[in-house]
């Protein structure tokens, strides 16, 4: 088979079972560093995505110090320059301290940043968001938004559906979400502002999107291999199960997928977010919310999309490589990556090089092992 995905670039997957790839891209990681490295550092962090066949990422700047001001970023860059296997590209926060309350620094941020977000909080008063907006656009830089209208949560922790009503679980309505990515759509064609909606989970966040883009408003948007492949009826007693947004209904899920095969998803980020073993044990009502995806993202998908025919490797690539580099002017060099796609095994957390490990994808069967990763010239992952 042979396709070509990028720049004229040619793959070709031969009868072996041996891919050559891009390295894919990943616009919505959480490393931890600096502030948290119990959870995860940027070494681990990038060693765990040259693992699964990533050669760039985008980190989240829920961190301590919350970068909203270059003294604060500078601390994130010199870890990066220091321990990095891989590209690295931080976010700078919309407010400072991700507090919601006054603007961070754009403009002083701006040429080291890939994009603004307050990721983990969604910016919830509109005139904030508008003003955030149009000092990006004059910086050429994207707002990248978490969507959550706060009063709308209710002390909820998992999707408010069939599961939560019988198991006595407290739910997270899907208008949370969708009702500030309606606003924000609205928001972006007053200012013409890139747009971009971090891990949508509902359908109506999906149609909102879809509407937008036919409207000519610069919007994107991604969703996560958890969406994809999981609703709420999979869920069990477990933290492993924990994320915000929370997997949803089925009708959630069908949605998504027809998202991405139609090109209204155009990325597939991991949203990675580690935490130690001790925060993941306290089940759905107390773990802390976030799972682990690096590592397993591209076998995952390649197994219950690709193989089951509901994308093509190329369709796969480009959701991985090309589109999440184009949309985030990411211009690194992506290298390769390697891949046995004939390789059959079960997801294990022990082999992760995260120092997280929950995922409720422990136990899946998978096919595709990264054998090499290549970044820079330089082999970042080697399978032994």
């Amino acid at each position: 088979m042979v396709f070509e995905p990028r720049n004229n670039r040619v793959i070709e997957t031969a009868d072996s079972g041996l891919a050559v790839l891009p390295g894919f891209c990943d616009v919505h990681v959480h490393f931890r560093e600096p502030g948290f490295s119990y959870k995860e550092t940027i070494a681990a962090g990038t060693a765990a995505a040259a693992h699964g066949g990533y050669t760039a990422v985008c980190t989240m700047p829920n961190l301590d110090p919350v970068p909203d001001s270059l003294p604060h970023l500078a601390q994130q860059l010199e870890i990066i320059e220091r321990d990095a296997r891989i590209a690295v590209k931080p976010y700078g926060a919309i407010t400072e301290g991700e507090k919601g309350e006054e603007i961070a620094d754009l403009e002083g941020m701006a040429p080291f940043v890939c994009a603004f977000s307050d990721d983990g909080k969604g910016v919830q008063d509109a005139s904030q968001m508008r003003e955030a907006m149009t000092r990006a656009k004059a910086l050429g830089k994207l707002i990248v938004a978490h969507c959550e209208v706060n009063e709308l949560l209710r002390g909820g922790y998992i999707h408010d559906g069939r599961y939560a009503k019988t198991c006595g679980h407290r739910g997270i309505c899907s208008e949370s979400e969708w009702r500030q990515v309606e606003r924000d759509i609205d928001l972006a064609y007053q200012t013409g502002c890139g747009y971009h909606v971090c891990h949508i989970s509902t359908k109506e966040s999906a149609e909102l999107v879809r509407q937008a883009k036919k409207d000519d408003i610069d919007v994107s948007c991604e969703t996560a291999p958890h969406y994809l492949l999981m609703d709420d009826s999979m869920l069990e007693e477990d933290g492993r199960f924990k994320m915000n947004p929370p997997v949803r209904d089925r009708s959630d899920r069908d949605a998504l997928l027809e998202g991405v095969t139609d090109g209204t998803i155009e990325i597939i980020a991991t949203d990675h977010a580690p935490h130690s073993a001790e925060e993941k044990a306290r089940g759905l009502e107390k773990s802390a919310f976030g799972i682990v995806g690096i590592e397993t993202a591209f076998p995952l998908l390649y197994t219950y999309l690709v193989k089951q025919g509901m994308l093509t490797l190329a369709q796969l690539t480009r959701l991985l490589s090309d589109n999440p580099r184009k949309r985030f002017a990411i211009e690194t060099d992506p290298g390769q990556s390697i891949w046995d796609l004939n390789e059959e095994y079960t997801v294990d957390p022990s082999t992760f090089l995260s120092k997280g490990k929950a995922t409720p994808f422990e136990g899946w069967k998978v096919f595709g092992r990264c054998i090499e990763t290549i970044y820079n010239n330089n082999l970042v992952w080697k399978y032994e």
